[in-house]
């Protein structure tokens, strides 16, 4: 392999993969910083990025921090269900802060490729979080895998994008 050649990125199909980033051994350190360098990278090539995530199509969230009132940025796989934007996490033991944010204040920003968009998030919740969790845990494998190892829902979140800013 030449220098400018990377390995090839295996496929996580199942959420207890020993090479998955999330079952990775971190420090609390690490973790603390996990995501600046994420988003660094993301922002210097229009929404690409390597490592653990390369190949994936991701988007940076901004939210306003429903306690702080700070804006948070976290980086985010993108998924869709027809035109429909959504998020997830795999957060086994509370909701992600960008989930309870959302709840609070939807309107959001949204990164995607070389382009920033005004949004809005919608958490979902009721029979519109039951029928949308049915579908994605029929198409999303990872998910659906997931969602078999807690009690907690999956946290589902739609997106909608508004105008580039």
């Amino acid at each position: 392999m030449s220098n400018n050649e990377q390995p090839a990125q295996q496929e996580i199909t199942s959420y207890d993969d020993p090479d998955a980033p999330w079952n990775q051994l971190h420090t609390d350190a690490d973790i603390a910083n996990w995501n600046a360098p994420v988003i660094d990278e993301f922002r210097a090539n229009d929404g690409k990025v390597g490592g653990a995530y390369e190949g994936a199509t991701l988007l940076l969230l901004t939210t306003t921090g429903a306690k702080s009132g700070k804006p948070h940025t976290v980086p985010l796989g993108v998924m869709y269900r027809g035109d429909t934007m959504y998020v997830s996490s795999f957060v086994e033991d509370r909701y992600p802060a960008w989930w309870h944010n959302i709840k609070a204040e939807p309107r959001v920003t949204i990164e995607l490729g070389g382009k920033t968009y005004s949004g809005r998030g919608r958490v979902l919740e009721g029979p519109a979080y039951d029928e949308f969790a049915a579908w994605v845990l029929a198409e999303n494998p990872l998910l659906a895998d997931f969602q078999s190892k807690t009690d907690r829902p999956m946290p589902l979140v739609v997106l909608e994008l508004g105008d580039v800013i």
